[in-house]
């Protein structure tokens, strides 16, 4: 299989892990030796709920049974879908009340980049230096890190950065602008917050200019920071809401939400304006009504930011030299891209999965299940500082 796998299969880096995955349950990935594997990525933020959520399967399941496709997105009232937009509504502040549901994250970027030139009828677009929002063309346009784009270049045109957190910079925001994007916590940056008000600076600009905030929550929304998006941390109130990843407890979904005044607008002049086959697709749209009704009718967002304490408290070692991040989306910070590197490939033998960032090398992704147990937090942290420990004594550190 292996073989096959590097034969046949496209590849997105030079050295893939290449475990082969037996099957997963809760909090663990077995490989085809047996091995279990306790998972502190959970797909890159994407399982929220654990892999094998009884309530998401039994969705997806009785879903199955009743229809799958049957319409392109838009024409033919789908009950999970609808659903799932009326109580993603009832749940995050007005006027944010219609929802389009497309097939990922990067999709939604696309989306959301498209109504903001539809509604302001400008051009411009904003982002942030080492943003991540997707790796299609318009997504990848306002990607903020040259060395990943350079060679699939050209690519949007009248697009323009701003350092994250930089006052200053808010100034390149002016009626020109159709919109700036923006994560709420810059994830392959580092899990890099926001501070001194930030984010609500940003609104006060685009008010005055008349541009569209858009929020990425692509990574921090669906509980992970404690709220169900990063940006009812930060006391604003966005235009556009831009998800996936964890939206659908680990199925391939995503979705903008804006008020219906500006989403109405993507329906006509000209018709069509945007369209997706396979957006809101029955199963789903089931999986992500699932996943939402368990963040918001338990206590499961309560406890991430319990459970965040419990990381920081137990990791603590003289390699790592801060915890950047909110909730169960939390980096450690090493002192070099070469310890992490060695931390991430020994936590992997002995049997914790942990991951990289995009574009800072000197961090340690842990984004766990939201389920992630207490015990399963001491024993992963565990192997965390034993790893550590080892290469401490190996650098001579």
């Amino acid at each position: 299989m292996k073989e096959d796998f590097f034969k046949y299969q496209a590849q997105t880096s030079p050295n893939p892990l290449a475990m082969e995955i037996s099957h997963a349950k809760g909090s663990y990935i077995y490989d085809k030796s047996g091995k279990a594997y306790l998972d502190f990525v959970a797909g890159v933020s994407a399982c929220t709920l654990g892999h094998q959520h009884p309530k998401v399967n039994g969705a997806i399941k009785a879903q199955l049974d009743k229809y799958s496709h049957v319409m392109v997105y838009g024409e033919y009232i789908q009950d999970p879908a609808v659903e799932f937009c009326k109580i993603l509504a009832e749940n995050i502040p007005a006027p944010l009340n219609k929802t389009y549901l497309v097939n990922s994250g990067t999709e939604a970027t696309e989306g959301a980049l498209k109504l903001a030139k539809r509604v302001t009828g400008r051009s411009q677009l904003i982002s942030c230096f080492n943003a991540y929002h997707g790796n299609t063309m318009g997504s990848m346009s306002v990607m903020g890190f040259e060395d990943r784009k350079r060679a699939f270049r050209p690519l949007l045109p009248d697009v323009d950065f701003i350092h994250f957190n930089s006052v200053e910079d808010l100034a390149k925001i002016t009626t020109r602008t159709a919109g700036i994007i923006l994560e709420t916590i810059q994830g392959g940056a580092g899990f890099v917050e926001p501070f001194d008000g930030f984010l609500t600076k940003v609104r006060k600009r685009c008010d005055e200019v008349g541009a569209l905030m858009i929020v990425d929550e692509i990574q921090p929304g669906f509980g992970r920071t404690g709220t169900l998006f990063g940006f009812q941390n930060y006391d604003v109130v966005p235009d556009v809401i831009v998800m996936g990843k964890g939206m659908a407890g680990g199925m391939p979904c995503g979705a903008f939400t804006a008020s219906d005044t500006h989403m109405n607008l993507l329906y006509d002049n000209p018709k069509f304006g945007h369209i997706t086959t396979f957006g809101g697709h029955p199963v789903i749209a089931a999986a992500s009504l699932a996943t939402l009704k368990e963040l918001v009718e338990t206590d499961i967002m309560e406890q991430v930011l319990e459970k965040e304490k419990l990381f920081r408290r137990l990791l603590v070692h003289p390699l790592i030299t801060e915890i950047r991040g909110r909730g169960l989306m939390i980096a450690p910070m090493t002192l070099s891209s070469e310890i992490t590197n060695r931390v991430i490939l020994k936590c992997q033998e002995k049997g914790l999965i942990l991951f990289w960032l995009l574009f800072e090398g000197k961090a340690i992704r842990i984004t766990p299940p939201l389920t992630v147990s207490e015990a399963e937090i001491e024993a992963g942290c565990a192997m965390i500082i034993a790893a550590l420990d080892e290469v401490q004594k190996e650098l001579g550190l």
